[in-house]
């Protein structure tokens, strides 16, 4: 008679355990292709849930004062454009009066650089000079064979951003005028016993996306208007186009106001030198830290319970599927997941405590 073996408890467990990992993960990467495959799609719809979570609020002020729907929507999604393409303008109309003079300023400063390292530590002739920028015209010219090619990739990213704004724009449209609608189509697809769970969900997601956008937007306007007050006190040229730039590099936490404020700082040291640059400098550190310091465990924190960590993954995680596009919208769906999963978990806490028919309590609705 053959002894039998059972499996230990730890390896059945474990087993488990894995497959169910396993699952998840398979889950979680088919969503990630799908996300990727349909981008043309998914990432302009993002991006109208996020404007109908900043805008919907104006939108429902307007309709309780006898606006109709469809004209309250029409007037907040003009206003948008109206402001979008009106801090294009400025940006552009500042580059086109102030490109020639800070082109004069980056020449003038290639100039003392040659100097310097003509008459400085480093001693170079004017012959290694010379031929340190024919390599440079040389590595330049060789590039020439690709530039078509660079030329039709940027023509069709530009198609692809056009055909993404007017989706969005769309999206936005009908999100703010029958958003409830559709949000109750959306739910109707659930089985009938999980729609109340769906549907309570939703509107919390909905809750922490409107707090986190919000809060977001009185960031960016803080950093944007002390960032420009800065450069423009110091007298650092562009100051609209970096006040704009660090508005909307504020969106993606962490790295936005990062990258946009070295931005201002490479501006100064380029136009007025390294002591103005230094100074623009110190602005940035400021602002920065009177937004991580005050802003945001004041704004975030109270409204959006996300932990640094999480935000930090998120965002990785967001550049590895959709670059710049996913760093600013992992953070907002963090903050939806993070708060469906606390109410979930409140729900399934408050279901356990209910007493039973059995305990001499009453049965939930739709249970009996």
């Amino acid at each position: 008679m053959r002894e039998r073996y059972q499996v230990p408890i730890g390896v059945e467990i474990a087993t488990q355990w894995a497959w169910r990992i396993l699952v998840i993960a398979g889950a979680a990467l088919l969503g990630v292709y799908f996300l990727r495959y349909f981008s043309e799609i998914t990432v302009p719809l993002a991006v109208a849930v996020l404007g109908t979570a900043l805008t919907v609020s104006i939108v429902d002020w307007l309709v309780a004062h006898r606006v109709p729907r469809l004209g309250a929507t029409l007037i907040v999604v003009l206003g948008l454009l109206t402001g979008l393409f009106g801090m294009l303008a400025l940006v552009g109309q500042q580059l086109a009066t102030q490109a020639s003079d800070l082109r004069s300023r980056v020449v003038e400063g290639i100039s003392e650089v040659q100097d310097w390292a003509r008459t400085g530590p480093l001693n170079l002739s004017d012959d290694q000079l010379q031929s340190g920028i024919d390599n440079v015209k040389d590595a330049i010219r060789s590039s020439d064979t690709s530039l078509l090619t660079r030329v039709s990739e940027v023509g069709s990213t530009l198609t692809h951003l056009l055909a993404g704004f007017f989706i969005a724009l769309f999206c936005l449209f009908f999100f703010l005028y029958e958003g409830n609608r559709i949000w109750s189509w959306v739910v109707a697809l659930f089985p009938r016993a999980a729609r109340e769970k769906v549907d309570s969900s939703g509107h919390t997601a909905w809750a922490s996306l409107t707090a986190f956008v919000r809060a977001t937007v009185i960031v960016a306007l803080v950093d944007a208007i002390g960032i420009a007050f800065g450069a423009w006190v110091l007298g650092v040229p562009l100051t609209l186009a970096i006040g704009v730039l660090v508005f909307l590099g504020a969106f993606i936490p962490i790295i936005g106001a990062l990258l946009s404020g070295m931005v201002a700082v490479l501006v100064a040291l380029v136009a007025q030198g390294p002591w103005t640059a230094l100074f623009m400098l110190l602005v940035v550190i400021a602002i920065q830290q009177l937004e991580s310091h005050v802003l945001q465990p004041f704004l975030m924190g109270r409204f959006v319970a996300v932990h640094p960590l999480a935000i930090i993954f998120a965002i990785a995680g967001g550049v590895v599927v959709a670059g710049v596009v996913g760093a600013l919208i992992a953070v907002p769906l963090a903050a939806c997941l993070n708060g469906v999963v606390r109410h979930l978990a409140a729900a399934a806490t408050e279901f356990q405590d209910e007493p039973s028919e059995e305990d001499g309590g009453t049965a939930l609705p739709g249970l009996a």
